[in-house]
């Protein structure tokens, strides 16, 4: 079965509030929806989410590389040959969000032409992960809200904190509110996306363990090397590392390096091939792994949950599984359902998914 085209659709979507943190705050989803299309009839599609203050991606670089270099190096190349088709992707530098809705179309593509879907073909562990709600800045008696109300609405109890203020003590005070109103049985970890120094992130790390916090990730700069050693050295809890180890070989440098003890997977970032790899080494080094969110959309977190489902190790933490709940619209036929705290994976081949075309229409960009 051979590709014979690659789509690059631009779609804009508004989000109900803007979620806001260390490194920047997001107001609308401006993805790009992927196909892939085969000489056997076949679609595969994935959701590419630049982050341009993150990863250097917008929008329009996304559609320029897939239709100016990607597609002409893969047209005519067999879906299943994955390592040549990575290795004509590899050639070029950076660009991981379009990378990588290729590299999950190809897999939706497989997925249906073994009428098996793609988490089974990942490894197929359960069948639903438990959901993390990631909260954005805002203060301290709002995100309380916020969190009981997904705990009331949805049965989630797990929450990603973003934290990176200054001065620190309004994320200790958003944090201890958090505790009095969610209570011990709820599970709290914080996210700095790099925003502190060091010595600012050790003095906020003293006062989180009095409130039972059970990740710290990205609290400083990785680039700040001997304090971000010594950071991770102090701290209590696996420290993670998201933007700072955005490939396998930054990943191995990073736990090598004590710059982290836990890593964060973003099937966004690494598809779900790179993942794998990704996952496999943390296995092997004895690190945790929590799966991560690019503030993604409904696509985006089918992607996100088949892959953390199909593995013991990456299914063990709560996912990042629901901030598409703070979308305006979404694209899919059927809307994902978080019930008692999970979400379900999609038990049809390939990613079990399909486009409203009507939704397309109306916030595609192109056009």
């Amino acid at each position: 079965m051979k590709i014979t085209a690659i789509e690059a659709i631009p779609y804009a979507i508004p989000y109900t509030q803007p979620l806001k943190f260390a490194s920047g705050e997001v107001h609308t989803a401006e993805h790009v929806l992927v196909r892939v299309h085969t000489d056997e009839g076949l679609v595969g599609i994935a959701d590419a989410p630049p982050r341009p203050f993150t990863y250097g991606e917008t929008q329009e670089s996304v559609i320029g590389v897939i239709e100016k270099i990607f597609a002409a190096q893969l047209v005519g190349a067999d879906v299943f040959a994955r390592e040549l088709i990575h290795a004509r992707l590899h050639r070029t530098v950076g660009n991981p969000a379009a990378k990588s809705a290729i590299d999950m179309a190809l897999w939706d593509v497989t997925g249906q032409a073994l009428d098996r879907p793609v988490t089974h073909l990942l490894g197929g562990y359960t069948d639903r992960m438990r959901v993390s709600h990631m909260l954005g800045f805002e203060a301290p008696q709002r995100m309380a809200d916020e969190a009981s109300r997904m705990r009331d609405t949805y049965g989630i109890t797990v929450f990603k904190v973003k934290v990176g203020r200054r001065p620190v003590r309004l994320d200790i005070d958003v944090c201890r509110a958090l505790r009095e109103t969610l209570g011990d049985e709820a599970e709290l970890y914080v996210d700095g996306n790099r925003g502190w120094t060091a010595s600012e992130a050790a003095a906020a790390l003293r006062e989180f363990d009095e409130l039972g916090m059970t990740l710290a990730e990205e609290l400083c700069p990785a680039d700040d090397v001997l304090g971000r050693r010594r950071l991770v050295q102090q701290c209590r809890v696996p420290f993670v590392a998201d933007e700072s180890a955005t490939t396998p070989a930054e990943v191995t440098r990073s736990l090598l390096g004590g710059d982290a003890t836990a890593v964060s997977i973003k099937t966004a970032r690494t598809g779900f091939t790179h993942s794998q790899r990704v996952l496999f080494q943390c296995e092997g080094m004895g690190a945790e792994v929590v799966m991560g969110n690019q503030i993604d959309t409904q696509l985006g977190t089918v992607c996100t949950v088949a892959f953390g489902a199909a593995y013991a190790s990456s299914s063990r933490r709560a996912g990042e599984l629901s901030n598409f709940l703070d979308m305006s619209d979404d694209l899919l036929t059927q809307p994902l359902v978080i019930t008692d705290g999970t979400l379900a994976v999609r038990e049809r081949p390939g990613l079990g998914v399909a486009i409203d075309e009507d939704k397309l229409s109306r916030y595609r960009q192109d056009r």
